[in-house]
């Protein structure tokens, strides 16, 4: 049965110099879509108050014309996962839309290796690229690679994960989402789901990126105010499904008390299914699930009554990167970050909201 893909991305971002980036849509239908590749939730993106804006002229860095320029995407980790694999997509997607010929966009992926990341994006600009967008594997490590490209005068958006490095001197703009307001939103579903009684389990994404560090920290703030809920353990599951289930195999059986798991990402989440499953107990149920995403397999899972809520992280950044670079190239002002609105998934809306997962 043909799947039916729309891509919109409805953008509102209004800074001090008026600039507006407006989001586009595509349809298509495809026999063949690639997993992941169901329609995206819109998302309105912001522009944080306070923060600095980036112009070409600022820059000094060439006039080029992105849809004929040679672009290069450096993607950090092995497309194993639908996140990664609806980003890829997305950007490859964007850029055939544009009319962008199919030679003038290098893809690399590091497959979470920091070095060949490095690596990777050098090897771009050996090639000629004239813009960059990068998928950091981590916040810190990568300047050499972003040196490179100042000195090349090669812009660079980043997405999904923010880099410590400086916004407009090392890199043109973060494009992505606030992480610590997913692990805010990720509490607030916890508490309503658990009554605000319980014994938490926190399966932590990969050390060394914000992200991780970002949706812990709103996740804890949030649930400060909340003394029923105890976090009894916390554990490094890299984002990773198989980690994520063996992980959870071993809380198990050190806390058999667990009534609850937040999962820093749904692959994560998935894995503590199994491993729950594993124990006897009934996910969902017996012990609460809520993690960050809106795979199609976690949103399935809340459909079926296994999983109890999911809080989006959109991965469908081409319309936005592509716009953004166009607006940069067209003189407007670029805010050193834009903060996507992700949706969420609980029990009301999941069946009726399946089509907007990934």
């Amino acid at each position: 049965m043909p799947v039916t893909k729309t891509h919109a991305i409805v953008v509102a971002i209004t800074t001090a110099v008026g600039l507006t980036l407006s989001g586009c849509a595509k349809s298509e239908t495809d026999s063949s879509a690639p997993t992941g590749a169901g329609p995206a939730a819109s998302a309105a993106a912001t522009q944080p108050s306070g923060q600095s804006t980036c112009t070409l002229a600022q820059t000094g860095y060439p006039k080029i014309d992105p849809k004929t320029a040679k672009i290069g995407f450096s993607q950090s980790e092995k497309e194993a996962n639908p996140f990664r694999i609806t980003e890829t997509a997305s950007i490859k997607e964007q850029a055939a839309a544009l009319g962008i010929p199919s030679g003038n966009l290098l893809v690399t992926n590091a497959q979470s290796d920091l070095n060949k990341q490095i690596s990777d994006i050098k090897s771009l600009l050996d090639q000629g690229v004239q813009a960059l967008i990068v998928a950091p594997l981590n916040s810190d490590g990568l300047q050499p690679a972003l040196d490179a490209a100042k000195a090349k005068r090669v812009p660079v958006i980043t997405v999904d994960r923010k880099v410590t490095s400086q916004p407009c001197t090392d890199y043109l703009t973060f494009i992505g989402s606030d992480f610590v307001e997913q692990g805010k939103r990720a509490a607030d579903q916890m508490i309503r789901v658990t009554g605000g009684q319980g014994k938490i389990a926190i399966l932590l994404g990969s050390s060394g990126n914000n992200v991780t560090t970002d949706r812990t920290k709103g996740f804890k703030d949030r649930l400060a105010g909340t003394p029923g809920l105890t976090i009894v353990a916390e554990q490094t599951g890299d984002f990773d499904r198989s980690k994520g289930l063996s992980v959870m195999e071993q809380l198990l059986q050190s806390h058999p008390d667990i009534t609850a798991v937040y999962a820093e990402n749904d692959e994560m989440g998935i894995g503590a299914v199994n491993a729950i499953k594993g124990a006897g107990k009934k996910p969902g149920t017996d012990i609460k699930i809520v993690s960050v995403d809106g795979t199609h397999n976690a949103v399935q899972l809340i459909v079926d009554g296994s999983y109890n809520a999911v809080i989006e992280s959109n991965p469908r950044f081409g319309p936005l990167a592509f716009q953004t670079l166009q607006q940069f190239q067209d003189g407007a002002a670029i805010p050193a970050t834009v903060i996507i609105s992700d949706d969420e998934y609980d029990e009301t809306n999941a069946a009726a909201k399946a089509a907007n997962s990934y």
